[in-house]
């Protein structure tokens, strides 16, 4: 399974709640997350997509801590069972 296929599959999940999973590109900051999930609530939760195995890399954990250390939620997910968790656990609450 490719990561595009994941964060299809993301994005549509996250539709389905009402909410949206914006493209996170933010320039001078190399390896920031891949999208920025924002939910009904104000929830918003910073989500890296990687391929099914693969890990984040230094630059991309750094920036994750970067977050993480403002208050935000941050997620690094490689499968579409990792979204359903992500849903499941995270958004819903279940």
């Amino acid at each position: 399974m490719l990561e595009k296929d994941i964060e299809k599959y993301l994005r549509d999940q996250v539709k389905k709640l009402g909410g949206k999973a914006y493209k996170f590109v933010s320039p001078g900051n190399s390896g920031a997350p891949d999208r920025m999930v924002c939910l009904p609530g104000g929830r918003i939760y910073f989500v890296e997509l990687k391929a099914p195995g693969k890990k984040p890399t230094v630059l991309q954990l750094r920036q994750m801590k970067l977050l993480r250390d403002l208050g935000f939620n941050v997620k690094v997910i490689d499968c579409k069972p990792g979204v359903d968790y992500f849903i499941q656990k995270d958004v819903l609450g279940d």
